[in-house]
């Protein structure tokens, strides 16, 4: 007799599966909304009216099939029946080969460590112009008096910050701040969202911009673990999921970037809320601190898989040194248990992480350039070509007009990811030969 998900899970000493479509949606809107949001009116504006929300809604339209493949190979080697793969590495050594699977940890390992950087040039330029904001105010509008100043002794401090939050052993630790930093993430991006309606209709509802975007830019510049009930089969759920998800933060993107295109045109800054008279400065401030406590929790997302990878590598390395089996108990009440438990090796292995990563941030401190290498770095591999050859292997597709298709679709979103990757370089290279070393561009 077939027995169901619960019973199965319980049989596995695992957690019931209590996940439905609705809180599977719900996760995927709160991972996709983020500080992304805040350049979508630069991006729109490079592409002009037209090619700025098709290219939104193309990418969308990718990414919900692409999902739709992935749903299927949650399990294996049946989709319905098979056994659960747990983590995306899991999915693509079910399929893939040993070589392919090492690709893909270097992919997730280095778009993780990318987005710790972007994560870091981002919310430094948030502390920035709150303090640029309040210098205005307190000069009764008068900007001259406050100058450019320099982001090194903001960044050291977020870096400060997440060394402390690093020593935790893991997200489980602190879910209160998980929760928070999805709170805010809403808050700032609706906050981004009214203020560039405000702006717009503040010029009579005449929408700025050009149809063909910006002039004065280069063509290349323009360009699962879930736990989801087993009933109905989880590849459905989370294709509808993925669909309600993908379609409700398409909506929003579009809305977001048409918004500040339409209120700022091709002045329209890589960080929306630092655009020059955006609303009561106040609130500007409001999203931006909302930002920052974001960022601060997602930041311990990204970096904690990290963080576990390469103790776990260390450990396996050197099992007996004393060193890396020493640990201590401190107490800390804001956590679950009370206490926490402390390694030196730890300890020292995350900080160095967090300052290299502060390290790179202080030199390329370019919010635009870098969130298009992020982007472009990541989205091929990880979004197309993986799940694609996932679904190749799992349907045993050798040839006929859908292998020669889904060949066309990867090869198309891979010279796209090329060339955003290229802009994206000329960019930071360009930047760096007028720009001053330590100081956040936006």
């Amino acid at each position: 007799m077939e027995k169901n998900g619960a019973a199965e899970d319980v049989e596995r000493g695992e957690h019931e599966r209590k996940g439905t479509v609705w809180t599977a949606t719900a996760h995927i809107v709160t991972a996709v909304i983020g500080s992304g949001v805040l350049a979508l009116a630069w991006s729109v504006a490079q592409l002009g009216w037209v090619a700025g929300p098709l290219a939104l809604a193309g990418f969308a339209c990718v990414t919900y099939y692409t999902s739709t493949l992935l749903a299927n190979v949650y399990r294996a080697p049946d989709p319905v029946t098979g056994v659960r793969n747990r983590t995306y590495m899991d999915a693509v050594r079910s399929y893939l080969s040993p070589r392919e699977v090492f690709m893909c940890g270097i992919a997730q390992y280095v778009n993780l460590w990318g987005t710790m950087v972007g994560y870091t040039i981002t919310a430094t330029i948030s502390m920035v112009a709150i303090k640029k904001s309040d210098c205005i105010h307190r000069n009764s509008g008068d900007d001259t008096r406050c100058g450019n100043s320099s982001a090194t002794m903001l960044m050291l401090a977020f870096s400060i910050v997440q060394v402390v939050l690093s020593q935790f052993p893991g997200l489980e630790h602190i879910t209160w701040m998980s929760v928070v930093a999805a709170v805010m993430s809403f808050a700032y991006s609706f906050i981004a969202l009214g203020l560039s309606v405000a702006e717009w209709v503040s010029h009579g509802g005449h929408p700025s911009g050009r149809i063909l975007g910006a002039t004065a830019v280069s063509s290349s510049k323009k360009l699962w673990n879930d736990t989801l009930k087993s009933s109905p089969p989880e590849n459905k759920t989370m294709k509808k999921a993925a669909m309600y998800g993908i379609g409700a933060t398409t909506i929003f993107y579009i809305s977001v970037g048409c918004a500040g295109y339409a209120a700022f045109g091709s002045d329209a800054p890589g960080n929306i809320l630092t655009a020059p008279g955006l609303g009561p400065f106040w609130l500007v401030d409001i999203a931006n601190m909302c930002l920052i406590l974001h960022l601060i929790g997602a930041y311990q997302v990204y970096a904690q898989p990290i963080f576990a990878s390469v103790e776990r590598g260390i450990a396996s390395r050197w099992p007996e040194a004393v060193f890396i089996k020493s640990a201590y108990t401190i107490s800390v009440p804001l956590i679950q248990r009370g206490s926490v438990t402390v390694s030196p090796y730890k300890l020292v292995l995350r900080t160095f992480i967090v300052v290299v990563t502060t390290a790179v941030a202080m030199m390329i401190p370019f919010f635009n350039a870098v969130l298009g290498l992020l982007g472009a770095f990541s989205f091929w591999p990880l979004t197309v070509y993986f799940p694609i050859s996932m679904h190749i292997a799992q349907e045993k597709i050798t040839g006929g007009r859908r292998l020669y298709l889904l060949q066309c679709l990867s090869m198309a979103c891979l010279m796209i990811s090329v060339a955003v990757g290229i802009g994206s370089v000329t960019d930071i290279v360009d930047s760096l030969k007028v720009a001053t070393p330590f100081k956040t561009v936006s």
